[in-house]
């Protein structure tokens, strides 16, 4: 499995980033391997919220549905998107510090079936599309925000 794993420092307080993060759509405004993503409910997120984020991965545009796996709100959230194909988990987990928050973003992503055998180079691949995302979440998490 193809693991990536990053902390950012945030002026936002934990309450602030949990529910911008928690709001998977918002995952189109920085992860650049986004190209749209859609809540498919509304009002709090909840362990029955989900989400279709298409993602432009090795060439190829495909349409994954997201669903909330785990919540403790303001502390973290998992989201899991599994096909015949691909199984692929988010983790944030949000630290309070002094001035805003720390937090943990962990991806992990793994083909199945035939196209396991392409898995070691997923692993080279993921890390450059994880460090373009970190560096969008930097420039939105790191300035002030009004929630």
């Amino acid at each position: 499995m193809a693991t990536y794993t990053t902390t950012v420092h945030s002026a936002w307080n934990a309450d602030e980033a949990f529910r911008y993060m928690s709001d998977f759509s918002n995952a189109q405004h920085w992860d650049p391997s986004v190209t749209s993503a859609h809540r498919l409910d509304e009002g709090a997120v909840t362990l029955q919220s989900l989400f279709d984020l298409t993602v432009h991965f090795a060439g190829r545009e495909k349409l994954l549905r997201y669903g909330v796996t785990s919540l403790d709100p303001s502390r973290g959230v998992v989201f899991t998107s599994s096909t015949n194909t691909l199984l692929s988990r988010d983790t944030l987990t949000f630290e309070p510090r002094t001035a805003g928050c720390e937090m943990t973003y962990r991806a992990e992503l793994r083909f199945r079936g035939v196209a396991s055998v392409a898995n070691p180079l997923l692993a080279l691949l993921f890390r450059r599309l994880g460090d373009r995302a970190r560096d969008s979440l930097r420039s939105i998490l790191g300035t002030s925000h009004e929630v």
